[in-house]
């Protein structure tokens, strides 16, 4: 009997794929437990239907990152922090103060997870901090830390 799988299975496969399985066992497991339905002409339209439409909305998420990348290029986000000792800076510039920044000067939000940084940012200066928008975009942010 031919299933089409409504979400991830371990031990079967995962969500959208056809699989084939033992009368019994689709019966008695996996229709009840709603794991997956039957493959019947209307079921397989359905799944292809849905899947045009998670395509479409993939890729609009993919156009829209890459719009948000570019116009974050031509931003510069300025952090300003207390001096300490010796002109240093008293502190540290984290990814919730980049995020916080950028909401602030630009009213652009954007979570602070996406924000890559490898440690914080202890100095003054310009930075370049990558943003990961989306799984194969990643914007760059240009961060001025100066002395407040």
């Amino acid at each position: 009997m031919k299933i089409i799988l409504l979400q991830d299975e371990k031990k079967l496969g995962k969500k959208g794929e056809i699989i084939e399985a033992s009368e019994g066992y689709a019966r008695n497991y996996i229709l009840p437990k709603k794991i997956g339905v039957e493959a019947t002409p209307k079921n397989m339209n359905d799944l292809k239907l849905q899947k045009a439409n998670d395509d479409k909305i993939a890729k609009q998420k993919l156009e829209e990152a890459q719009e948000l990348a570019k116009s974050l290029e031509e931003k510069k986000i300025v952090i300003k922090m207390k001096a300490g000792e010796g002109g240093k800076a008293f502190g540290a510039v984290a990814t919730k103060e980049i995020a916080t920044a950028l909401k602030e000067q630009y009213n652009v939000e954007i979570d602070k997870k996406k924000i890559v940084l490898a440690e914080s940012i202890k100095n003054f200066g310009s930075y370049e901090v990558p943003v990961k928008l989306h799984p194969q975009v990643t914007g760059k942010l240009h961060v001025s830390v100066t002395e407040a």
